[in-house]
């Protein structure tokens, strides 16, 4: 969708659908890039419903408020509405493994002076965290893997690692945690499945202390599919987005709530 002649064609789509006494309108594009607050934190779009009232062949125009509107890149949209269609739109969110948004704030249960529980709600401006599934490590290396992939930024940008594997439907994790001794003999690994159009099956990232890096490892119904050697720390999310993301996570859903009204001449 070429954004600057969208940007440029919309007062005369807009036209008929704000109010005469409103001299300005304002309207917010989705087309798979990131957003990002007046802060320069990164934002996840919360899901809005309108009233289609464009379709340009490359975008749809959506109206959502009195003079407010949302353009949406029509190769992204999940289905593609007729005009005067109410809708609910779903822009993508990053998302924990546990469904929720990345962005839903942490509770944690604490006690006053007598006793009484209490929840406490915590958030970090600009924060989105995925957190893996795991319990605390005993090896300081699937440690310090655990924490690159829930630090590390995959190659969008936008998503760390972890969202990477929440939107390819990573679950059933498991890991390999070894005794110091043993690190050699029984590598450290983090395991977990799949189900993306590029790839459906078991995905493996183990520690080799040999060449101190990491090798990929891909099976599907416990054969060996690919085996990827000397995998370096900052290049696990460009590797892991070129075997098992489909880019299906930039998908806009579109769900139609009514049918447009026929036009009466």
């Amino acid at each position: 969708m070429d954004t600057q002649a969208i940007r440029a064609q919309m007062p005369v789509l807009v036209a008929g659908h704000v109010p005469r006494n409103i001299r300005r309108f304002k309207f917010s594009i989705f087309d798979g890039q990131p957003k990002v607050s007046v802060l320069g934190f990164h934002i996840d779009p919360k899901p809005f419903e309108g009233k289609v009232i464009a379709d340009t062949g490359e975008a749809i125009v959506v109206k959502t408020g009195r003079a407010e509107f949302a353009v949406l890149d029509r190769e992204l949209v999940t289905e593609v509405p007729d005009e005067g269609t109410k809708v609910q739109i779903q822009p993508y969110a990053r998302r924990r493994f546990d469904g929720l948004r990345a962005d839903t704030p942490e509770e944690r249960t604490e006690h006053a002076a007598d006793g009484t529980p209490f929840t406490v709600q915590t958030h970090i401006l600009g924060s989105a965290p995925a957190k893996l599934p795991l319990p605390q490590p005993r090896c300081p290396e699937l440690q310090e893997l655990i924490n690159q992939l829930e630090q590390l930024l995959a190659p969008d940008g936008f998503r760390h690692i972890t969202h990477l594997l929440v939107d390819a439907g990573a679950r059933d994790f498991s890991v390999v945690d070894p005794l110091p001794d043993d690190i050699i003999k029984t590598p450290p690994a983090i395991s977990f499945t799949v189900a993306t159009v590029k790839f459906q099956g078991r995905v493996t990232v183990l520690y080799d202390r040999a060449d101190d890096l990491y090798v990929i490892e891909l099976k599907r119904d416990g054969v060996l599919v690919e085996r990827i050697d000397q995998v370096f720390f900052d290049s696990l999310g460009e590797m892991l987005e070129h075997l098992i993301d489909d880019g299906s996570w930039r998908h806009i859903r579109v769900q139609c709530l009514s049918a447009s009204k026929p036009s009466r001449h």
